[in-house]
């Protein structure tokens, strides 16, 4: 089975609204790691050395390939990152190998099964 990982860089506040959407379009799962730093176009104002910048999360979605782009888009559109400066990015890239998710093989591909 061909795999891609998911990454998705968002504001602390759209996490639930992404992981929700990914689910809808076929994600079986995600790791959240939180509290992480970004820099867009614009560097964040600081007050007295304090960073006002908003927190972000770092998600990660491994995915079977068929699925991955259209949950990489519902991702974007349910995330508005298109629409919103600031609200995060998406990217997806090829997984090579991977161990330990043998016991969710066939859960991954009874989703794509439905999905498709």
């Amino acid at each position: 089975m061909r795999l891609k990982l998911i990454i998705a860089m968002v504001a602390d506040e759209k996490t639930d609204t992404v992981i929700n959407a990914a689910r809808e379009a076929g994600a079986t799962g995600a790791t959240v790691i939180t509290n992480v730093r970004g820099e867009g176009l614009t560097p964040e104002k600081t007050f007295l050395g304090l960073d006002l910048g908003a927190q972000r999360d770092f998600i990660l979605f491994i995915v079977a390939e068929p699925l991955a782009r259209t949950i990489l888009e519902t991702i974007g559109d349910a995330a508005k990152f298109d629409a919103e400066p600031g609200t995060g990015i998406a990217f997806q890239l090829d997984i090579e190998d991977l161990v330990g998710l043998k016991t969710q093989e066939s859960k991954i591909s009874e989703e794509i099964e439905e999905t498709l």
